[in-house]
């Protein structure tokens, strides 16, 4: 699955800029620290945008083709930012075939939001995993560390509404 670059603006504040330059400079050094920078940015901005990428590329002096090959390939890095309430569905074997497909559409229908966006207002973001562990509770999706198990389409609204949907 092909990972989205975020269609939102990018606001990051300059606390988070001093934060990641003081990193960077504390890592520059050695370039084998590069995923470690990344991943210090991600815990900083909470996603990996365009320009925190570049500024990764150009403090560590590593082509930003580099920084985006890393971010694109590991699974942990993200390019759109997480809502305040980040909904992932498992489309696992076990909850796919029990309908986790149809449900992940509801949501995304609901929301107006694709896999790996984030809605306009910071508040949802959606996206898809690959098997949480939980497939004897399949389908399965969590809302930040809040685990839903055993759903139908129907159950959809009533847990969008538990936050505020």
């Amino acid at each position: 699955m092909q990972k989205k670059i975020s269609s939102l603006p990018f606001k990051g504040t300059a606390e988070q800029e001093q934060k990641l330059r003081e990193v960077i400079a504390e890592n520059k050094h050695d370039k084998s620290l590069l995923m470690s920078v990344m991943q210090q940015a991600q815990d900083i901005y909470g996603y990996l945008p365009m320009e925190v990428q570049e500024m990764i590329a150009e403090g560590m002096d590593v082509p930003l083709e580099k920084v985006y090959g890393v971010a694109t390939f590991y699974a942990q890095f993200s390019l759109s930012p997480k809502g305040e309430y980040n909904i992932s569905v498992c489309l696992g074997t076990a909850c796919y075939v029990k309908g986790s497909g149809d449900i992940f559409n509801k949501l995304s229908e609901k929301l107006g939001i694709g896999a790996d966006e984030c809605t306009p207002d910071g508040r949802y973001s959606l996206t898809a995993c690959r098997c949480i562990g939980a497939c004897g509770l399949a389908p399965v999706l969590t809302v930040n560390e809040e685990v839903y198990g055993r759903l139908t389409v129907d159950d959809v609204d009533g847990i969008l509404e538990k936050y505020g949907k």
